[in-house]
């Protein structure tokens, strides 16, 4: 009995001692998948039962200050694919084999995307309506389309990089459309459904519908019209000098308001990976340059300020100074004089800057430079600002000094250029430049409004008066005559600056052309800044090439803004309106000439024998009204007779090459002077010499 008894016992506690270790590994079991993995397993859980479909915001409306729309959403389809429905019709790759041929895509990347390990898989943004329509008619299991939305840019090239570009998930990637992403871009929604096992719909199980937010609409201060005639004008430049890149903004210098901002190379947003990826930069913002004459508004409102000059101020230039061991000189080493401090700015004295800037002194001077804002992005709302480059101060020595007066040595972008000089023309404030006027909701509710913002006081009131007045006798008596506009107080100052060799030194035979110009300067309205890096052909200076770009897109907007004309009543406006400009027929054969005259609305009458026009009444860059006369004088001169004679052309404005090729032709020899463009020549226009005279031509660069 006790045998018995003692077994018993012994199997009980064997019976007890492996129920409590199964009790403990089933303990630990249900431990370790409950809280060690317990997150883990019940999303998966989550994901075998649910289909969670994302639903993406519309991004919002971008428009110019005028309500024009500049960029918008359109509908498109996308077409997805539920992985486990998929791979349950056991019938993954003739489902892929379909689509591939549908969508024009490899067949093997389809079907790894369609029978991947997840809940969701996008195969394909912004198909076409026919392929979305194809897709339908399949009714293939697992695969289905969304609803989504895509940028469209309705103006294409149009203020491309300002507005920037949107990618295939709908974010923003360059220009307002990445700086603003937030604010554009919405939030996403969700469609949540719940399925059985096999993958069949629940009918009251979790169907739910998170509604996406769409996007706040943007409103820039760009003007649309104003934006137009700056690209036109940038594109002509572009075609006819073939430049290496080229950019203009066009500012409110009172607000920091953007007006226009254009760059080339250009692209369209709606197809922009047809373009290489270098025509997406903004020229306008993303890359220094030397700025050279351009640079000399700022040291002049320096000098003005900390009193070093005035307006009585006298300067005598020989031609060169020298600084230490080396020698500066005046373009083409040309002496000009006597001079007071107006006239060092209108005809671009080196000489008489450096002066000043070595008057100043380094402090000074750089209490200016980092009082207009240079060596630091200005702060404008779109990505990838350039700060510019400076001599650092603790390294800057007299040379640099005199050769940064002067607009060398350092680097700055466009905007903080356009910025600077803002400040100089409009009461001596530094502006925060912005791009954004307003963000409203879907309802034209302001959520946030973006005013002015004055960064700092540069000058005073006085100084910046003065220099308004300096700036328009550059244009009207100086190196920016080019940028002349009748009735308009115009200012401005060109620049053409040698470029940088990337090893160092300056490159022999690439410069920057540019201009900056105001309008009015009686009451600043307009600033526009033009930069043309490495134009083609002669002449390259920023007086020929970028000022009359300014002048063009000064003379449409100041007429588009209805700024009146000075001086005259609104019949005599409306009656320069029908005015066109006399084009340059000299030197042309009588063929160009008329087509020339005919093209602007003139008629031509022609006076004496030949082919060649000697001159013309009244002269190119006069204003008639349209269907007036122009009077065109024709050369007696005929080649196959050797001892005629022949009536001396008009040569003022041609390059050297020219001259010389316009002379060869008539029979004439060179003699030429300094080089340049052609200034004075002797014998005078419309003398009548025999052939194979000689003409005496003097050149004189032009800053």
């Amino acid at each position: 009995m006790q045998t018995t008894s003692l077994l018993v016992r012994k199997r009980i506690a064997t019976l007890f001692f492996l129920f409590t270790v199964a009790f403990l590994l089933l303990g630990g079991r249900i431990f370790w998948l409950q809280f060690v993995r317990g997150a883990e397993l019940s999303e998966q859980a989550s994901q075998n039962r649910m289909r969670d479909v994302p639903v993406k915001a519309k991004r919002g409306i971008i428009y110019d200050r005028n309500g024009q729309e500049l960029a918008l959403s359109i509908s498109t389809d996308a077409v997805y694919a539920i992985p486990a429905e998929v791979r349950k019709s056991n019938d993954a790759k003739n489902i892929a084999r379909q689509l591939a041929k549908i969508l024009e895509v490899d067949e093997d990347k389809i079907y790894k995307r369609i029978t991947r390990q997840s809940s969701f898989e996008y195969i394909q943004h912004k198909i076409t309506p026919e392929q979305a329509k194809q897709i339908r008619a399949l009714n293939l299991p697992g695969i289905d389309l969304a609803e989504e939305s895509r940028r469209f840019y309705p103006k294409g090239e149009l203020a491309s990089h300002i507005l920037g570009i949107s990618g295939t998930d709908n974010t923003g990637l360059e220009g307002i459309d990445c700086y603003y992403d937030e604010i554009v871009g919405g939030k996403k929604g969700r469609i949540v459904i719940e399925h059985d096992a096999v993958g069949r719909d629940i009918a009251d199980a979790t169907h739910k519908y998170i509604a996406p937010i769409d996007g706040s609409n943007l409103i820039l201060t760009i003007d649309e019209t104003i934006q137009y005639i700056t690209e036109r004008e940038l594109d002509k430049v572009f075609a006819e000098r073939k430049p290496k890149r080229a950019a203009v903004i066009v500012m409110d210098p009172n607000t920091g308001e953007i007006l226009a901002m254009a760059s080339r190379p250009g692209f369209d947003p709606n197809h922009y990976g047809d373009y290489p990826a270098a025509n997406r930069r903004n020229f306008a913002i993303n890359d220094a340059f030397e700025p050279g004459s351009t640079m000399k508004i700022t040291t002049a409102a320096a000098a003005l300020e900390e009193g070093v000059a005035n307006k009585e101020s006298h300067f005598y230039c020989p031609g060169s100074v020298k600084v230490g061991k080396e020698t500066i000189k005046c373009s083409g080493g040309k002496a000009h004089g006597e001079q007071t401090f107006a006239e060092i700015l209108e005809v671009s004295c080196n000489v008489g800057f450096v002066k000043l800037g070595l008057e100043m002194g380094i402090n000074s001077y750089y209490k200016y430079l980092y009082g207009f804002g240079f060596g630091k992005p200005t702060g404008i709302d779109l990505p990838g600002e350039a700060a510019g480059i400076l001599v650092p101060k603790q390294r800057c020595k007299q040379i640099d000094l005199a050769t940064m007066a002067m607009g060398q040595a350092n680097a700055v972008t466009p905007i903080q250029l356009t910025n600077a000089v803002s400040s100089v023309v409009n009461g001596g404030k530094l502006m925060k430049p912005h791009l954004v006027k307003k963000v409203v909701d879907n309802q034209g509710q302001v959520i946030k409004e973006y005013k002015p913002t004055v960064v700092r006081r540069v000058i005073s009131e006085q100084s910046s008066k003065e220099m308004c007045s300096i700036l328009e006798g550059e244009v009207t008596n100086g190196t920016g005559r080019n940028a002349y506009i009748e009735g308009y107080h115009v200012g401005g100052k060109t620049g053409t600056a040698q470029k940088i060799a990337p090893g160092g030194g300056y490159l022999a035979n690439e410069y920057v052309a540019s201009f900056i110009g105001i309008a009015p300067c009686t009451d600043p309205r307009l600033v526009v800044m033009v930069v043309v890096d490495a134009p083609k052909g002669y002449p390259y200076y920023g007086g020929w090439v970028a000022a009359p770009v300014a002048k063009e897109i000064l003379k449409d907007s100041l007429h588009y803004l209805k700024v009146p004309i000075d001086g005259i009543t609104e019949e005599e406006q409306a009656r320069a309106h029908n005015q066109v400009v006399v084009p340059d027929v000299v030197n042309l054969p009588l063929a160009d000439a008329l087509s020339a005259l005919n093209a602007r609305g003139l008629k031509a009458k022609v006076q004496g024998n030949g082919n060649i026009v000697w001159q013309q009444t009244p002269r190119s860059s006069s204003k008639l009204e349209r269907g007036s006369q122009v009077i065109i004088y024709l050369s007696p001169y005929d080649q196959q007779q050797k001892d005629s004679q022949v009536t001396v052309p008009d040569l003022q404005g041609k390059s050297m090459k020219e001259v010389a090729r316009i002379l060869a032709d008539l029979g004439l020899h060179l003699v030429p002077e300094g080089h340049g463009l052609a200034e004075e020549q002797v014998p005078a226009p419309g003398k009548v010499v025999t052939r194979g005279s000689s003409i005496r031509v003097k050149f004189q660069s032009n800053p």
